[in-house]
């Protein structure tokens, strides 16, 4: 099959290379044993776009909500990474390799018929449910105030999620389940309240915080507002009537803390809500009390997304221009509420400053604040404190709906 023409002191040399040759179409012609569109011991050439520190069954999954990702590798490089591809690959571009530990696969393009399809999921921004038959989904959407697009599953018999807030059918991601269905709602794709600046664009930065503890703007007097921003109970969910109930942060007679409900959480690939404590130049509580801010971050990996927060606290610890987001596991600074509120150890919310480090710890925070601490890792990217540019704007109704806390005038 293969004849070489080369002097005899250089065939040593010759054979040397014809192995290695062997030995890699060997290896690369193996044949790869996909199941549906991934398998073990694969990789792909080039093409890297992004990675992330996660087990390799939620490469594919990650893959697919992140812009741009056609087709990924997982390696247990650095404790198990996946690497996120873009660019047309195709289980032919694939190749064989010996670590059996190894995953590769490729993400199923949606078809789409008009504006919904067979396979395909939105992530979050659940509204509400209802058990009926997937060629009804789409209607009950249209008909439900609100609700934007939605996700039909066989789940409960046959359910379908209608969602909120702003989407295109470049915001849904290829699922192996071929029976489920998602979809858009003509005319409910809705630019969100509060992206038109009322004031100056300034320079500011961030931090990140959830210290659990009631949160300044809860107190009366503090800002000319329909009412102080709502304070729960040790469960999260139970608010409270008495803006004078007393903080969970206090030595004694503990009684008020930040509901579960002020976690952030994403409307799309480039926009999110949430809250923050906030110190704004030239200002004080009086002015941003209850307030929504639009910040644009310029620096880290969330470069080009924005963040619109309503400012529910402060901070002696902050200086000017500072926003410190609020998000479960990112660390309880000067105060420590979490560990009384629910009764976990202080090492499970991680270091004082900056929180918990890996997306895997926020499994290991109480359920109903995993999804705000799982946002730090997804949507915000693991940014460290990034930069921004911010600027006051009309508060959504989405964010005053959960602090019943809005500004007068």
């Amino acid at each position: 099959m293969f004849s070489f023409a080369a002097p005899n002191e250089a065939a040593s040399g010759w054979r040397t290379v014809l192995v290695i040759c062997l030995l890699m179409m060997i290896t690369v012609g193996s044949a790869i044993q996909w199941n549906g569109n991934w398998a073990f011991a694969c990789d792909f050439n080039c093409g890297d776009l992004s990675q992330a520190t996660i087990p390799g069954d939620q490469c594919g999954g990650r893959c697919a909500g992140t812009p741009g990702c056609s087709h990924f590798t997982w390696t247990t490089w650095n404790g198990g990474t996946c690497f996120m591809k873009q660019g047309q690959g195709s289980k032919a571009d694939a190749f064989a390799t010996t670590d059996s530990s190894m995953v590769c696969g490729v993400i199923d393009t949606i078809q789409w018929n008009g504006n919904w399809a067979f396979g395909c999921d939105f992530v979050g921004n659940d509204l509400s449910s209802a058990r009926i038959s997937s060629d009804q989904c789409g209607g009950y959407c249209a008909s439900t105030s609100g609700c934007t697009h939605f996700t039909w599953t066989s789940y409960a018999g046959g359910t379908c999620f209608m969602k909120l807030g702003s989407v295109s059918k470049a915001d849904a991601f290829k699922t192996s389940d071929n029976t489920m269905v998602c979809g858009v709602v003509d005319g409910a794709v809705v630019t969100p309240t509060g992206v038109t600046p009322i004031g100056p664009t300034m320079d500011g930065k961030t931090t990140r915080y959830w210290d659990c503890c009631k949160p300044s703007c809860a107190w009366p007097g503090k800002a000319p507002v329909s009412s102080p921003v709502k304070t729960c109970q040790a469960n999260g969910v139970t608010k409270l009537s008495d803006p004078n109930a007393v903080s969970g942060c206090n030595a004694n007679n503990k009684q008020a803390y930040t509901c579960n409900d002020n976690q952030p959480w994403a409307i799309n690939n480039n926009l999110a809500y949430g809250f923050a404590a906030a110190n704004i130049k030239g200002s004080s509580e009086n002015g941003w009390c209850c307030g929504c801010y639009k910040l644009d971050f310029t620096s880290g990996p969330v470069v080009g997304k924005s963040l619109i927060v309503q400012v529910t606290n402060t901070g002696g610890d902050l200086g000017e221009n500072h926003f410190d987001l609020q998000m479960p596991g990112s660390g309880v600074g000067l105060f420590d509420g979490c560990t009384s509120q629910w009764g976990l150890p202080t090492p499970v919310w991680g270091q004082t400053y900056g929180g918990v480090t890996s997306r895997q710890a926020c499994f290991g925070l109480p359920a109903a604040i995993q999804a705000g601490c799982l946002f730090r890792f997804d949507w915000f990217m693991g940014a460290d404190n990034p930069t921004m540019k911010f600027a006051k704007v009309a508060c959504p109704a989405e964010l005053e709906a959960r602090t019943q806390c809005v500004r007068n005038g």
